[in-house]
């Protein structure tokens, strides 16, 4: 008798302890989940992106380099540290850059840099513009800059979400980081960057809880201090307002835009195909930067422009989604951050090249080519995919 109890007594240990590993091994797979079909879309872009940046530089790299390889070498060394990032960050759990001071160290330390852009020595010029660092390697200090911004938003708008509508208590203080931010980015200057920051900032501020009365209290002075600050520069003005008419001036501040328009036109309905576009051999500038999609629409025709733009809005209705599943509100926050950072650019600069808003230098998320920008940006996504890895089921 006893030794049936004993016996008993063991085979339930034997179940508790079988049970403790099936709920163990359950837990380890739900750790693992993330969301594909974002990890999809963005392998998908980032692929179209490089084969556009081989495709669109080799005349101008062989041109001035000597070699019709040389930005893609340099595009796919950036893609493979980025795909490195973006691995590393998806494992680290997001809600570490929430703890303690670490949203404010990243502020502070992205903001240092941009004052050291400012440094002579320190700082690089080109075509006017000092927006570069030179520290054994060059970078944009602006690019780490949206990410820190967005970090540091998403911890301070998520502390006391009732705050939010508070103008005075909540939002203002958020709204002088920004405009510190905006400034320093205007001192470069860096007018894109700043527009971009405006916007993504507003649209995390807006979703944290932000009410109607308050924007429509804040936007007033805003835009006119940005109005302001625009009109200083008359050739600036000139270049924003052409793409209403950019076949008035077509050998100066219309160009980019006029060139763009017979790259996209020139493509059809199914491109002339890839490799086969002429507007890349010297008539659009630097056609692997702000002008890329051009020449995709050129060689990819009227069908892969929409497949491209169809593939960016998978990954915003995928970012959406992430952040309506995130377990907490600063997940949520940093999840609109992110996604806004992307299809702010993706939108902006698709924009610019049909003509249907100024030129203003925006690169196109995944495409354009930049070393900073994408190492950054997929190493973003990485912080995005760990917010739908930890997200509600």
């Amino acid at each position: 008798m006893v030794n049936i109890v004993v016996n008993d007594n063991a085979t339930v240990k034997e179940e508790v302890a079988m049970t403790k590993v099936n709920k163990s091994l359950i837990k380890k797979k739900k750790a693992k989940k993330l969301d594909i079909g974002l990890l999809v879309t963005i392998f998908i872009l980032l692929s179209l992106g490089l084969i556009m940046v081989l495709s669109a530089s080799a005349p101008s790299a062989l041109t001035y380099d000597g070699d019709s390889y040389f930005y893609f070498k340099s595009q796919l060394i950036n893609a493979v540290i980025g795909i490195g990032g973006m691995i590393f960050f998806s494992f680290v759990d997001y809600r570490l850059y929430n703890k303690g001071k670490i949203p404010v160290i990243a502020l502070g330390v992205a903001m240092v840099l941009l004052v050291l852009v400012l440094v002579p020595g320190i700082g690089v010029t080109v075509k006017g513009a000092t927006r570069w660092i030179r520290l054994g390697f060059t970078f944009q200090p602006s690019e780490i800059m949206k990410i820190a911004l967005i970090v540091f938003l998403a911890s301070r708008l998520s502390k006391d979400p009732k705050k939010n509508k508070k103008f005075w208590k909540g939002i203002f203080p958020n709204l002088i980081v920004v405009g510190i931010v905006c400034f320093l980015l205007y001192k470069e200057p860096h007018y894109s960057a700043i527009g971009i920051i405006a916007i993504v900032s507003a649209i995390m501020i807006f979703v944290s809880g932000m009410r109607m009365a308050q924007i429509m209290l804040a936007a007033p002075p805003i835009l006119a201090v940005g109005i302001f600050y625009l009109l200083q520069d008359t050739y600036r003005v000139e270049r924003l307002v052409s793409f209403l008419d950019p076949w008035k001036d077509l050998l100066d501040t219309g160009w980019q835009a006029v060139q763009s328009l017979y790259a996209v036109g020139s493509g059809g309905l199914f491109g002339v195909g890839l490799g086969n576009s002429t507007q890349k051999y010297m008539y659009i500038p630097e056609p692997h930067n702000d002008f890329i999609f051009a020449i995709w629409s050129e060689e990819a025709g009227f069908i892969g422009a929409v497949a491209v733009i169809i593939l960016f809005g998978i990954f915003i209705w995928r970012g959406i989604t992430i952040a309506m599943k995130a377990p907490d509100m600063f997940g949520t926050l940093l999840a609109v951050g992110i996604t806004s950072l992307v299809a702010v650019q993706a939108l902006l600069n698709i924009a610019i090249v049909s003509a249907l808003f100024p030129v203003t230098g925006i690169p196109l998320p995944f495409f354009s080519f930049g070393g900073t920008a994408l190492i950054i940006l997929l190493s973003s996504c990485g912080v995005l995919l760990n917010v739908s890895r930890n997200g509600v089921k």
